[in-house]
């Protein structure tokens, strides 16, 4: 907890007012019950007016400034509480956008949005209800006792002997619901990846009929993280009755301890005493109730405390992750001269909880310019392979080289700067088509967002829209088809006008005219990059610079097409399979 608080520093001064002002707040209720019984004990008793109403005037000013006090308190603990939330969810947003796709993995999408969002908010809660209590608690418990104990010492025994009871309550409470908390974290997280699943695969969902076996994941997530919330709270709402009881008690114990004590008094010689009784009976009802809420504040924290500590222990499991894709403590510049080389030495790459490595030494250069084309089955690792280039996973074994230096030496910014890459998966976001075209330069112009439609051949359903480039995109392109989300996400890199140009299946949602058109503007465009894809249909890379063939993770053929024709038995297989389809006047599928 200590060490996530650290990002309240920067709300030092709100954190500072907000605790001076709540106990203003706090010493003015320490103050009414005492005039109280001075109205009672001096003005009621004796019948003086003015008095009265005079000190009653007094109680309502202390209670304005109490009001205000309390206002301005819960204002710069709210300010406190709010940004620190802000402070800890862009840290927590800026560390995973350091994290590599393995290192998300580890904790898992769904973990990492609760972590986000429910964790940060337990943690805020706690720091605006907790500034109240740790001020609150303190100052009525003690303040409530020493002035109780002033008044009345007989009568504050009632106090001394509840404390124990209460204390002993609250410990048992807390022992039975603390633990709950952290898997009451871990089945909302469940919850939260039920809900993901459905959301992103409800066409999938519908298209095979599994509406109610979603529904029923969905109803079991829910059913079992409601069971143990209404658990949780079932137990912590015993505390109210049970501090109803004891107060009620309480008083019972003091208005008969206080009989007792007016029956032992002479009503002679001490009147004055027997009349003080009543006000200082009130008095000490109410700092009772006083001392009382404090223990119910304390005992809250007792709860709350735990809790934010588990939230805070889950938010810096994400914080400390060291990534394990980072800029070398020794960093290399490439030199300028230089562009556009590509080398793989002895790769060899394994996922860590994987029995074998995915890739087995893989080795081949490619020279600036050349167009080279990667293919194989299913499963071979051909989107892994190029997923190495930009350093999305770090090799476990050879090195790869960018312009004659070991990517892992290149800061990862200046890497990222050479490589315009297209994943398999065409991504958009929410906004218009040129706020996703400047994504790859954010200071494009409208020249340059042009150039990149027209080579991706995007140009014509762009300005079919009805804003045109300036036409809204929902989240993940939903109002796009498949083709043209795929050449907006080229368009994307082409405004880049990087050294390498990766496409990972980046064509396969492209109908055949359009993929020729497409292909032939990217030949005459790019001359001077290097480029290289992973495609599925052999006539679309028949005029590649290279053809890289792999199977099972290992390089079975490089060469030209026809080269390969006769020395790459994998290829011929390839080769044949796709011919064979398109004689009977099948399609291929990509």
């Amino acid at each position: 907890m200590f060490k996530i608080l650290k990002y309240l520093k920067p709300y030092t001064f709100q954190t500072v007012m907000a605790m001076l002002f709540l106990v203003l707040n706090n010493a003015t209720t320490l103050i009414l019950p005492l005039m109280l019984s001075k109205i009672i004990n001096n003005g009621v008793t004796e019948g003086k007016i003015l008095y009265i109403i005079s000190t009653g005037i007094q109680m309502l000013l202390i209670s304005l400034f109490g009001i205000i006090t309390s206002i301005i308190g819960s204002y710069f603990a709210a300010k406190a509480s709010m940004g620190f939330g802000a402070t800890l969810r862009r840290e927590i947003f800026t560390q995973v956008e350091r994290l590599s796709p393995g290192d998300i993995e580890t904790i898992g999408i769904p973990s990492l949005i609760t972590r986000s969002t429910n964790d940060v908010k337990h943690i805020q809660d706690m720091i605006v209800n907790g500034l109240r209590m740790i001020i609150a608690a303190p100052v009525l418990l003690i303040g409530g006792a020493i002035l109780a104990v002033f008044m009345n010492p007989q009568l504050s025994t009632v106090i001394l002997t509840a404390l124990p009871i209460i204390g002993l309550i609250v410990f048992l409470v807390a022992r039975k619901v603390i633990p709950m908390f952290d898997e009451m974290e871990k089945r909302t997280d469940r919850l939260n990846q039920v809900i993901r699943e459905k959301i992103s695969g409800i066409r999938v969902i519908r298209a095979f009929s599994r509406t109610e076996y979603e529904d029923e994941k969905f109803d079991e997530a829910s059913g079992r993280l409601t069971f143990l919330a209404l658990k949780i709270n079932r137990i912590v709402a015993l505390l109210i009755p049970i501090g109803v009881s004891i107060l009620f008690a309480m008083v019972i114990s003091l208005v008969w301890l206080s009989t007792m004590q007016v029956n032992r008094l002479d009503p002679v010689t001490q009147t004055l005493a027997i009349e003080n009784t009543v006000g200082d009976l009130q008095a000490f009802i109410l700092y009772l109730i006083a001392i009382l809420v404090a223990l119910v504040l304390a005992a809250t924290m007792f709860i709350m405390v735990p809790y934010g500590t588990i939230s805070a222990n889950r938010i810096l499991e994400v914080l400390n992750i060291e990534p394990t894709v980072k800029d070398s403590d020794e960093p290399i510049i490439p030199d300028e001269n230089i562009k556009g080389e590509l080398e793989f030495r002895n790769v060899t790459f394994g996922y860590p909880d994987a029995e074998n490595p995915i890739l087995n030494n893989i080795s081949f250069k490619i020279e600036k310019g050349e167009t080279v084309a990667i293919i194989g089955s299913t499963g071979s690792g051909k989107s892994t392979l190029i997923n190495l280039i930009p350093r999305f996973f770090d090799v476990t074994g050879g090195e790869i080289l960018v312009d004659g230096v070991n990517i892992k030496d290149i800061p990862l910014d200046v890497l990222n700067g050479k490589i315009g890459f297209v994943p398999q998966k065409a991504v958009l976001f929410s906004g218009t088509v040129a706020d996703n075209l400047k994504f790859g330069k954010h200071d494009a112009t409208v020249k340059q967002i042009e150039r990149a439609l027209d080579i991706s051949q995007s140009t014509e359903f762009v300005n079919n829209l009805p804003n045109k480039v300036y036409e809204m995109i929902s989240q993940g392109g939903n109002t796009l088809s498949g083709g043209q989300k795929q050449r907006l996400a080229i368009a994307r890199a082409l405004i880049k006008n990087a050294e390498f140009f990766i496409f990972d299946d980046s064509f396969s949602a492209v109908d055949l005219k359009t993929d020729a058109a497409l292909r032939k503007s990217l030949h005459d465009n790019l001359s001077e990059a290097t480029v290289i894809l992973v495609a599925q249909r052999i006539g679309t890379i028949q005029n590649c610079d290279k053809i890289i063939v792999l199977e099972d993770g290992k390089i079975v053929g490089i060469g030209k097409h026809r080269e390969l024709l006769e020395t790459c038995s994998v290829y011929r297989e390839i080769a044949d399979s796709q011919y064979s389809v398109e004689e009977d006047g099948g399609e291929q599928v990509g």
